[in-house]
């Protein structure tokens, strides 16, 4: 062990002292210093008899393990040698105290000032300072840290402001630049160590070291002497780790005694004893010192110079260095002084009013550090210090920021640097709009920063004067750029962060309150800072809707406050109706008093307005005010701080009047009247201007003011010291009224200073270098600290935070208009490689939030702006910026491919000329070069361009790709430079080619990556991709001189790598594509069109490689545009591809093929009624082969394929080309129908018939009647039997005889496998039809020119097979007898007399076969249908008697020659034209009435024949039926031949045209021939019957009409025996003669069937028929056979009852 070692005794404390005494007593002079001599001796001596207290050492105090008196003898001699003064002895005593300090040796005191004997240290170490040496300085300050650093004692308030002064001294008055550096340091490192054991309320904390380098940030960088700044940093960090203790080093003595558990023991013992032992107070005292010292701080930080010296740089040194070290307390704050109430107190009490103060200060250092200040508070305290916030912002930062002509340079780029600051935080960028641009009592900040930055960017205006050099003005300008690139890119990542949170907590309610989590910022300082919100600041979570409202509340209240700065009255007027200000006075004169942004004129203005309202308005404004006590000056003052009094004396009267009213209501002693006030008060105002405008030369003197005033009083006079003190009031101190705003910029900032109250305080430290705080400057300050206070204590200061990404919608909306100005301006007007760098990020994240936020025409703007910005519309301009921009608009795809949209066009297009421009370069040929081309063209123009040359290797080429490039055009031109006039110089093409090498920075992998990473989109943006590339490839092909197929081929590429994707997906992408590919392929550019189609084929084949389930449509969507393009097209060779493709893709995937049936049929149906003959033959060659080998795959999925299968089978029916192909394509029906009997269809899934069977059914329904049947396939039939029998309406007699045949023999080859349901169907779709079909054909007369072969031929065949295949299957059919019967019936009522035979022995063999099968209702059903036909054409044929009775006919009996005359004027005879007319109505009244009599004829004959046969199997019923029908026909039959009128016309008009007429009189005869043998029939077969019916009676009945009739005919007239007979007949003419001839058969009938009656019949009805047969006797016969049947009569029935 050492000599040293030895020195100090045992004891730990001895083993520092001694070798420190040792070396006093060495250097001292002995005989100036014997006290200090002897003093230092004895300690020694002392200390070899002294060891540690064996029991606690540790709670010895005040040196380790040392008693109290023992102590403070060898403390003396240190104290002495400190007061020394002399420097060898100062150093040793220094050195001895630091380590007492620093090794914990001097513990458990609180050092404050006292007489203790550590103080007595202290205070001896801090004047230590003053002696003239750098070493003595270095020393003090390591000694002062040291003992603030120690743990083991506490220095209080006191006592610890004079160490810091002591600091503060140094600094200031150090002799080297070093030792300042290094006493800021020091005192920095204290400010550290002071507040974070303040914050942690314990002496026993981590402390981190000061920064010397960022110490120096704003000051003092000066002092630096090379390497002061290491030697300071080294100097702190070796004060803040001197841990090695000489008690670490172990005695010998002490091993002995196993002392060795105790070496931490002290420190232990120590923190035990403040952190265990200690009350609530000593916790608090810790506090309490930090908050005395912080408050100190502030009040040096705002000492001022005096007006004697006011260049004190000593004083502006001090001031410096205050605001640094609060800097680093503010920097290193923690939530303490966020949640401690004084704490946060002294923040806005002291500090905020130390800013404020020092805001005047010209001094540049001191605004840095004013800066970096309000950083730390807006990064910290902005919850707690909104209001506070809102007055610095304008006042530190938007005041220097706006200022664009005049600014300082290191001022600006100062608030520049804390605004990338503040932009890089994406929750303080949040918070500033939420809580201010929001809030209707704050300013806009973020507005106002963003418009601000944004005039920093664009530059001073054109033709202003700045002050700043041009390098100076391009800093400030890509610095604002800078933060207006940061601050979106923080609105995006904030943004992220709220979608990434909403993502990881998906069952988060409605309420966002789950969502607010502390973002993660950039700044590690942040982290605590983001919401811990402390009571005072009343923080609420608002959500986007709430704040929208708040948002527009304030714009609503701003467009108010402006238009009643222009317009009062309006905008009183508007805010009412809008319902941001109450419709009563009280309310407007509120808003007016305390609303920021009014102008003060105006609202002077609005009060002296006549108008009722703006009157009772001034009337509650002044009523608001309470003048109590108040002396009338100073109430005038108040009054008039709120508004400036207006020019007209009488508005200003007014508001006197009503001042002076209200000031006498709150002091009624005042004055005797209100007059006496009011007219003082305008004496005031006129005093006012007087005394303090400059313009009045004779000032107003205070005896004239008195004698002015006199007898104001009520005739009195007042008070002349009152009146004087009035004047000497108001000539000292102006009433000021508030100024107007004197620019736009700043209009807001004027209007939060008068919320704020801050206009006098502004106006002094803005003009002012330099800020006196004396005399009202004071009060100034005082009344804003005031103000401070009472805004901090209100409890409507919300700050608000909000955690929903909505709100950036209003965000952008703010900022995306200056944001895009600033971008788009700088990356146009900047070839700088970082400031371009730096718009077009800043793009990228404007498209990314703007994307994500749904805000399209934001969106849109950006993107559309980059694009232009890529320069490819016009390449020979391209710089490498513009390069740049193609990689961003690659980036922006990539990146935010799913919210981009619209805008996907617009990046579609760009990488369309980009590739263009490759090729270009690469000499590849254009595409125009083989689209523009006919086919025969088109292989020697591929062989011309091998060997195009690129543009990149040969320099100069005039060709006109090249020149249209070169001359570029606009970027919304589809075409470039085609219709530029002028040519392209060699130069031009050079710079043209040098730039396409800038290209080469981007590759074929960046452009294809695109297209590739459209399979990462989502569902969404797919679709929105796929759209806009078709737009963009329409485009593309559409171009008149230069089409291209880039974009096609992505889009082929494209739909390649989604075909993966889901069905839903898919079919919506396809929709998008197939409507493309339609339009595309029915281009007029045949090649383009050609192209389309085969790229369509592509895809259709990958596509169809891909299995599809049953029942679904996807492939059927997807084969869609060949057919449409197939039916639309009027190009015979993409008709043709079309053809040629769909046959490829069935032979090769047939297997695969299922809803793609439809489809391919559509295509060959519209193939089939191709006009050419190529087409048709090529389709149905594959249609056969699809009908032979593949039926079973058109049928395996469901009906409607066939249905589809079956149209294109009958369509290829109508081939006019080659009637082979119509015969097989009915051969292929049957052969259909073959399978389909054999089962080869076979429906796989039952559930589909309910779906497609019944659709199919509902296609082929008729009139309304609904196919359905549940059968398992029989449904299949009906596509192919309907279209056979559509096929019966073909005009070519083969086509439609075969297609009779066809579906007939069909229904009865497989009739068996229908049920009976399906039959009913059968006949409602397939057999029905055919006849309505006939029907109308024969009606339609010459439209049908082969109508007449439908007559004679197919009618007979229709009617033969319907008769057939009914009688075959009746069984299954019989439900059908009514529509059968009602079709035989329909054909009897034709005109043709092929149709009605036919139709007669159809119904007759209908009746034979089935006669004995028909039930009675089926009988009635014939009978009825019979009965129909006979009265049908009744109505009809009462209408042609009514327009032939109209008719004039002319006589035939006048002479010939006048008949000439009559007849053969022609068309110029105006009677001759109405004759012909007329005649030629008779011709078709006579046709019709001959059709009409041979449709009776024809019922009257099937009725007779049916009873003939068939009247046993007759009811009642039906017997009673058909006599009525015989009644009803012989009724109309006699009523016809009983018109003489319409005979003789008819008879006329034959004669003139020379046809046949009517045979009225054979259908009379027939009528009632067959009505008298029914009758006949019935007496004698059905006597019951006839008895009940009264048969006889009706039989003799017919026989006296048709006896009267023949009587009447033949010239003899019956009458009744009481009337007088006439005594001669005329003799009959020929016509006479001829009806009577007509008429004897029936005659003969008549009497036969009387010669027949019985004995006792004849005799009861031989009264009636007597007179009838005399008659007969004795008229004139035309046959001698009536003479005899009559004898025979009179001899056979009339003698026998005579001789009786």
């Amino acid at each position: 062990m050492s000599a040293s070692q030895t020195l100090g005794g045992a004891s730990r404390c001895g083993w520092v002292l001694g070798p420190s005494l040792d070396k006093i007593i060495k250097n001292v002079a002995w005989r100036k210093h014997s006290q200090l001599v002897s003093a230092s001796k004895s300690a020694l001596d002392k200390l070899e008899s002294l060891s540690d207290d064996p029991s606690d050492p540790a709670s010895c105090s005040p040196l380790y393990g040392l008693s109290s008196s023992d102590a403070d003898l060898l403390l003396q001699p240190l104290i002495a040698a400190l007061e020394s003064a002399y420097p060898k002895v100062v150093e040793p005593a220094l050195d001895c105290a630091f380590r007492l300090f620093s090794f914990g040796l001097i513990r458990g005191c609180e050092i404050k000032e006292d007489a203790s004997i550590i103080y007595r240290i202290i205070d001896s170490v801090c004047k230590c300072a003053a002696i003239a040496d750098e070493a003595i300085e270095l020393a003090v300050l390591k000694v002062l840290l040291a003992a603030v650093r120690s743990p083991c004692n506490r220095i209080l308030g006191d006592c610890l402001i004079y160490i810091v002064r002591s600091c503060y001294n140094v600094y200031l008055g150090g002799h080297s630049g070093t030792n300042q550096i290094c006493a800021k340091a020091v005192l920095a490192q204290m400010m550290i160590i002071v507040f974070t054991r303040t914050q942690e309320n314990s002496m026993h904390v981590d402390v981190k070291n000061v920064s010397v380098f960022e110490l120096l940030e704003f000051a003092d960088r000066n002092l630096n002497e090379g390497s002061s700044i290491h030697f300071a940093q080294t100097f702190i960090n070796e004060i803040m780790e001197c841990k090695d203790s000489p008690f670490m080093v172990k005695s010998p003595t002490e091993l002995q005694n196993g002392s060795e558990a105790s070496e931490e023991r002290p420190d232990e013992e120590s923190r035990k004893s403040v952190d265990e032992s200690a009350d609530v107070s000593e916790y608090s005292t810790i506090r309490e010192d930090g908050f005395m010292l912080f408050k100190n701080l502030c009040k040096l930080s705002m000492k001022f110079s005096s007006q004697e010296s006011s260049d004190d740089q000593i004083l502006l040194r001090g001031k410096t260095l205050s605001l640094e070290l609060l800097n680093v307390v503010m920097g290193n704050a923690g939530p303490i002084w966020r949640t401690n109430e004084r704490f946060l107190y002294a923040v806005k009490q002291f500090l905020c009013l130390s800013l404020l103060k020092n805001s005047g200060q010209s001094v540049m250092s001191i605004f840095q550090l004013l800066c970096s200040i309000f950083w730390n508070l807006l990064l910290k305290f902005r919850s707690g210090l909104k209001s506070e916030i809102g007055i610095f912002f304008p006042m530190l930062i938007l005041r220097v920021l706006e200022n664009v002509l005049q600014p300082s340079f290191l001022q600006k780029m100062t608030v520049l640097s804390l605004l990338e600051k503040i932009s890089q935080d994406p929750q303080i960028v949040i918070d500033i709009f939420v809580n201010y641009d929001c809030d209707v009592d704050a300013p806009n900040i973020f507005e106002r920063s963003v418009n601000g930055l944004l005039k920093t960017a664009l530059g001073p205006p054109p033709g202003s004067i700045s002050s700043l050099s041009p390098i100076q003005d391009m800093t400030f300008r890509h610095e604002s750029v800078k933060c207006l690139v940061r601050i979106i890119k923080s609105m995006g990542s904030w943004m992220d962060q709220q979608l990434k949170v909403g993502e990881y907590n998906p069952t988060k309610t409605s309420d966002n309150e789950n969502m607010v989590e502390s973002p993660n910022y950039h700044n590690d300082d942040a982290i605590n800072a983001d919401f811990e919100l402390h009571p005072e600041a009343n923080s609420e979570i608002y959500h986007a809707a709430t704040l929208e409202q708040r948002r527009a509340h304030k714009l609503e209240i701003q467009k108010g406050t402006a238009l009643f700065n222009r317009k009062p009255s309006k905008g009183i007027e508007f805010l009412i109706k809008a319902k941001k200000v109450g419709s009563s006075p009280e309310e407007v004169a509120h808003f007016l008093k305390t609303t920021s942004g009014l102008n003060e004129s105006m609202i002077g203005d609005y009060f002296g307005e006549r108008e009722e309202f703006p009157m009772k308005v001034m009337h509650a404004y002044v009523d608001s005010f309470n003048f109590e006590k108040m002396g009338f000056g100073e109430a005038i003052r108040f009054f008039l701080r709120g508004f400036r009094l207006p020019g007209e004396a009488q508005k200003i009267d007014r508001i006197m009047e009503k001042f002076a009213e209200r000031y006498c209501k709150c002091n009624p002693n005042s004055f005797t009247s209100a007059d006496t006030a009011y007219v003082l008060a305008y004496s005031v105002i006129m005093l006012n201007t007087d005394a303090h405008n400059s313009m009045v030369k004779d000032k107003m003197t205070k005896a004239d003011f008195i004698r002015n005033n006199r007898g104001i009083d009520d005739g009195k006079d007042l008070s002349e010291d009152y009146l004087g003190s009035l004047y000497d009031h108001i000539v000292k101190n102006e009433i000021k009224m508030k100024p107007d705003p004197s620019a736009p910029q700043s209009k807001q900032g004027n209007s939060l200073n008068k919320r704020l109250g801050l206009d006098g305080i502004l106006n002094l430290v803005w003009k002012q270098p330099e800020e006196k705080a004396l005399g009202a400057n004071g009060y100034l300050l005082r009344h804003i600290q005031e103000q401070f206070k009472a805004k901090s204590s209100k409890s409507e200061v919300v700050y608000h935070a909000v955690a929903d990404p909505a709100i950036l919608r209003f965000m952008v909306e703010v900022c995306w208009g200056p944001m895009l100005a600033a971008f788009s301006v700088t990356l146009g007007q900047s070839d700088d490689k970082e400031a371009t760098s730096q718009c077009l990020q800043g793009f990228r994240y404007a498209v990314h939030v703007t994307a994500m936020m749904g805000m399209q025409t934001q969106r849109d703007a950006f993107v559309t702006t980059v694009a232009k910005f890529t320069y490819l519309h016009c390449a020979a301009d391209m710089k490498q910026k513009n390069v740049d921009a193609v990689k961003a608009i690659i980036s922006i795809a990539i990146e935010d491919g799913n919210n981009l949209q619209e805008s996907w066009e617009h990046i579609l297009t760009c990488l369309s000329r980009f590739e263009n421009l490759q090729l270009l370069g690469e000499g590849a040929p254009s595409d125009s070069s083989f689209l523009n081309t006919s086919n025969s063209e088109h292989d020697d123009v591929t062989l011309r361009n091998v060997n195009y040359p690129s543009l990149k290797r040969k320099g100069t080429l005039q060709n006109p790709a090249v020149m249209a490039v070169v001359r570029g055009g606009s970027y919304d031109s589809t075409s470039l430079g085609k219709n530029t006039p002028g040519l392209v110089s060699p130069e031009q093409i050079n710079h043209f080619i040098s730039n396409l090498y800038l290209l080469d920075q981007i590759g074929n992998f960046e452009l294809n990556h695109i297209f590739a990473h459209s399979q990462r989109l989502n569902s969404e943006a797919i679709v929105s991709f796929v759209t806009a590339l078709c737009k963009v490839s329409m485009l593309e092909l559409q171009s008149p001189t230069d089409p291209r197929v880039f974009s096609l081929t992505k889009l082929v590429e494209v739909a390649h790598y989604n075909m993966n994707r889901i069905r839903l997906v898919w079919s919506r992408i396809w929709s998008v594509l197939s409507d493309f590919f339609v339009a595309v392929g029915l281009s007029e550019n045949l090649s383009v069109a050609i192209f389309v189609m085969d790229s369509l084929r592509q895809l259709a084949m990958k596509f169809l490689e891909r299995e599809e389930l049953a029942n679904y449509n996807f492939q059927n969507e997807f084969l869609i545009p060949f057919a449409v393009v197939m039916q639309k097209s009027n190009s015979t060779e993409i008709r043709e591809l079309i053809v040629r493709c769909i046959s490829q893709m069935v032979l090769s995937r047939v297997g695969n093929i299922k809803s793609g049936w439809k489809s391919v049929f559509t295509v060959f149906t519209a193939a089939a009624a191709d006009e050419r003959k190529s087409i048709v033959l090529l389709a149905f060659e594959t249609m056969e082969k699809i009908v032979r080998e593949y039926f079973p795959y058109i049928t395996e999925t469901e009906a409607l394929i066939f249905t589809d299968c079956v149209k294109c089978l009958i369509t290829f029916t109508n081939s006019r080309f080659n009637s082979d192909v119509s015969l097989n394509a009915i051969a292929f029906l049957r052969f259909c129908a073959v399978k389909l009997a054999d089962g080869g269809l076979v429906c796989r899934e039952k559930s589909k018939e309910d779906d497609s069977c019944s659709q199919v059914l509902n296609e082929n329904s008729v009139d309304g009647q609904t196919c359905t049947d549940k059968d398992d396939y029989a449904n299949f039939w009906i596509p192919l039997l309907s279209g056979l029998s559509k096929l019966t309406s073909d005009p070519r007699a083969a086509i439609r005889k075969g297609a009779l045949e066809v579906l007939f023999n069909i229904l009865k080859d497989h009739g068996q496998l229908f049920t009976q349901p399906f039959w009913a169907n059968v006949f409602n779709c397939a057999i029905f039809p055919i006849f309505r079909i006939s029907v109308d054909i024969k009606d339609s007369g010459p439209l049908h020119p082969e109508g007449n072969v439908w007559d004679s031929e197919t009618s007979i065949v229709a009617a033969e097979c319907l008769i057939d295949l009914f009688v075959h299957f009746f069984d299954m059919v019989r439900t059908q007898m009514h529509g059968v019967v009602s079709i035989l019936v329909g054909f009897m009522k034709s005109p043709g007399q092929a149709p009605s035979s036919a139709a007669v022995a159809a119904l007759m063999r209908l009746a034979n076969d089935l006669g004995s099968k028909l039930s009675e209702d089926e009988w009635q059903d014939i009978v009825l249908c019979l009965k129909e036909a006979a009265g049908s054409s009744l109505p009809d044929f009462a209408k042609l008697l009514k327009t032939m009775d109209s008719i004039e006919i002319p006589d035939i009996s006048q002479p010939d020659n006048e008949m000439e005359l009559s007849t053969g004027r022609g068309v110029n005879n105006d009677g001759s034209e109405d004759n012909n007319a007329n005649l030629q109505t008779v011709a078709y009244i006579v046709s019709r009435m001959k059709v009409h009599i041979n449709i009776q004829l024809l019922v009257i004959q099937v009725v007779t024949d049916i009873y003939k046969i068939h009247w046993k199997s007759l009811s009642p019923n039906i017997v009673t039926t058909v006599l009525g029908i015989f009644s009803s026909t012989s009724s109309h039959s006699h009523d016809l031949n009983s018109q003489t009128s319409l005979l003789l016309k008819l008879d006329r008009a034959c004669s003139m045209w020379e046809i046949s007429g009517p045979p009225l009189v054979h259908f009379e005869n027939e009528s009632y021939k067959s009505y008298l043998n029914f009758l006949h029939d019935l007496l004698v077969n059905s006597p019951s019957l006839s008895e009940e019916k009264n048969v006889e009676g009706e039989l003799i009945s017919v026989c006296k009409q048709v006896l009267q009739t023949y009587l009447e005919c033949s010239g003899f007239e019956y009458v009744s025996q009481d009337k007088p007979r006439a005594n001669c007949a005329l003799p009959l003419g020929s016509a006479k003669k001829e009806e009577l001839a007509a008429r004897t058969p029936l005659v003969l009938s008549v009497m036969w069937i009387l010669g027949s009656l019985g004995r006792n019949s004849f005799r009861r009805h031989v009264s009636e028929l007597f007179p009838l047969l005399v008659g007969l006797v004795r008229s004139e016969h035309s046959s001698m056979e009536v003479q005899r049947v009559l004898s025979s009569i009179f001899q056979s029935c009339i003698g026998p009852l005579v001789c009786k």
